[in-house]
């Protein structure tokens, strides 16, 4: 072992892997890709100095030392995690401030917080939703998230944190009843939109090529979580972004009818401010372990 640090996130992967033997559902269990988890495996494979799962078509299964380490691991990291939690029971509470636009809160952070209040039971995250921009949302916050590079304060320390691209999604009953089976078939819909994106529905029609009827039936919301549920409750159509959608995606509320139909969007950042604490960080490290398309 050239590198004697032991790799606890490919082992936090292959965990994930071992009880479901299954790459893809270890992924849907830490909310990583596909490949994140087989490079973390591939990781600790080279770590160890031998292969632990057998590859085959669409499975995978442990070898004998994978089998042996699975078993004498899994006590060991449930020790540790009873460990922290005894530590950290009786610890002042500490907090860290997130500011985050309202729409990426409710579909986005909100439903992964539970992930990170388990680790870290000592810490309160306090979250905060504003439409405006990082330079004038109000404050004081730990950490801010929104698209892009422009617009940030110089005294925020920015990291690049999620890729992400628009989808077609609607309620799978709706396309029972209204099948969606080319983009042009989207005239025989109703076009959810939300003001917070506006220009969505005319970058779709650039890339399709599709007009938008002048009597094609609309709904009009204010933020994209509303448009989101609209949809989820089969009232038509919409635009999403992936980071958005993505529970509901997983879940089985929204299908994406046309797949191939993908728009890129500006990646998200999170910037960190001179005055976090160490709080600030762990969750921010936290953040870099859900990127959706990493």
């Amino acid at each position: 072992m050239a590198d004697q640090t032991l790799p606890l996130n490919a082992i936090r992967a292959f965990m994930a892997a071992a009880r479901h033997q299954s790459f893809t559902l270890a992924a849907l269990e830490l909310n990583v890709t596909h490949g994140a988890i087989s490079r973390q495996i591939k990781n600790l494979e080279t770590y160890l100095g031998m292969p632990l799962f057998e590859r085959r078509i669409r499975q995978v299964l442990l070898t004998e030392r994978g089998r042996q380490f699975f078993e004498e691991a899994s006590p060991a990291l449930e020790q540790l995690g009873a460990a922290a939690r005894r530590v950290m029971k009786d610890a002042p509470t500490r907090a860290v401030s997130i500011n985050v636009r309202p729409s990426f809160a409710v579909r986005w952070l909100i439903p992964h917080l539970s992930g990170f209040v388990e680790r870290y039971p000592g810490i309160e995250p306090q979250v905060a939703t504003s439409v405006a921009t990082v330079a004038r949302a109000p404050g004081p916050f730990d950490i801010a998230i929104r698209r892009g590079e422009t617009n940030w304060p110089e005294t925020l320390k920015l990291q690049r944190f999620m890729e992400d691209e628009l989808l077609l999604v609607a309620s799978p009953a709706l396309l029972k009843n209204t099948p969606l089976p080319d983009a042009r078939a989207i005239t025989a819909h109703t076009l959810l939109l939300s003001h917070s994106r506006r220009s969505d529905w005319e970058e779709f029609k650039r890339l399709t090529g599709v007009k938008r009827s002048r009597r094609q039936p609309t709904l009009h919301f204010d933020h994209v979580h509303f448009v989101l549920q609209a949809a989820v409750d089969g009232l038509g159509l919409a635009l999403s972004p992936v980071s958005l959608a993505d529970n509901d995606l997983r879940s089985g509320r929204l299908v994406c009818p046309l797949p191939e139909l993908r728009m890129p969007l500006a990646p998200y950042y999170l910037g960190i401010s001179e005055q976090a604490g160490p709080e600030a960080q762990l969750f921010a490290r936290w953040l870099g372990e859900h990127r959706l398309l990493s």
